[in-house]
């Protein structure tokens, strides 16, 4: 057997509750069939069906107008309650549907997240402060099984040896450019350094495999130089700062991360390396059968604007 409220749920229609709201705010059903484009006929007949569904009046008749009953009145309240949350609801939809709204989640590199993601997320927060935005920075091989999964919408990244990129959708931007940051006490700021020089020195690198770790190993090797032996593995930005402290420390970034490490902290600095050091481009990954959202294809759009400037 139906409860009172679910068989009044099911027997009054949204043509009901805003007739009711309206004519408790206006006291008068001519003014309320007018604010809902409605003869006042069509009106009298509305509020009857849905005093006759309800099974008692909601509104007193009086030559001035229309006092609502302690039913109408409760009834009037949850019309309104529910009229404004579908207004709402309505509002939230139109905000999806023009890309104004929603759930945007990035993933990126250090150096992608610092050149592009930044900047893209700017211009999007001035067109579109509603998003959501939720961005992993990591290495390519997670982010590629985010964007997989269906973490990520999207990611600026390398695709992962091995795999093929038939699955993907890719916009190549430019490659790295490595710069060495030091802390100013650094000798080599006296005298620009080639990578032999820095040898000895305490690396705070990136781990075995990463595209800057090979990037620099190789230009090492290739200037026959020995690999540094005093080597410090993270990829954390705060325990680079932190080990930077030291006059003999020195860490590999893109030139994108050494511009905002030595904007923040005025002990460091790039360190005149007299060798010029690039990683393999990254690019703007997407997973080709799949439809964005329209929020996540108006962040892909400002991305691939911003890849395409360089």
């Amino acid at each position: 057997m139906e409860t009172g409220m679910s068989a009044l749920a099911a027997r009054l229609h949204l043509k009901h509750l805003r007739l009711i709201a309206a004519i408790a705010e206006q006291g008068q059903l001519s003014v309320a069939a007018d604010l809902l484009g409605m003869t006042q006929p069509a009106a009298s007949r509305t509020l009857a069906e849905a005093e006759d569904r309800v099974g008692a009046a909601l509104f007193e008749r009086h030559p001035k107008g229309m006092l609502v009953t302690d039913i109408g009145e409760s009834l009037a309240r949850r019309a309104r309650n529910i009229l404004d949350e579908l207004n709402d609801a309505s509002a939230e939809v139109d905000r999806l549907r023009s890309g104004l709204g929603g759930v945007v989640r990035i993933g990126a590199v250090t150096g992608a997240a610092v050149g592009y993601v930044a900047p893209a997320i700017r211009h999007l927060r001035r067109s579109a402060p509603e998003v959501e935005l939720h961005v992993e920075v990591s290495t390519s091989d997670t982010l590629m099984a985010g964007l997989l999964s269906l973490r990520h919408d999207m990611i600026l990244s390398r695709v992962p040896v091995g795999m093929s990129p038939g699955a993907l959708t890719l916009r190549r931007a430019r490659g790295e450019q490595v710069s060495i940051v030091a802390n100013i006490a650094h000798p080599g700021f006296a005298r620009p350094p080639g990578l032999a020089d820095l040898a000895d020195n305490d690396w705070v690198i990136q781990g075995p495999g990463s595209p800057i770790r090979r990037a620099m190993e190789e230009a090492f090797l290739a200037r026959g130089a020995p690999l540094p032996r005093n080597v410090i593995n993270t990829s954390s930005l705060l325990m680079v700062l932190a080990l930077l402290q030291g006059p003999e420390a020195v860490t590999p970034v893109s030139q994108e991360v050494a511009a905002l490490l030595t904007a923040g902290h005025a002990s460091l600095a790039v360190l005149p390396l007299q060798d010029r050091i690039t990683v393999e481009p990254y690019s703007l990954i997407t997973l080709r059968d799949r439809r964005l959202s329209p929020a996540a294809a108006r962040c892909r759009d400002l991305l691939a604007d911003l890849v395409a400037a360089g």
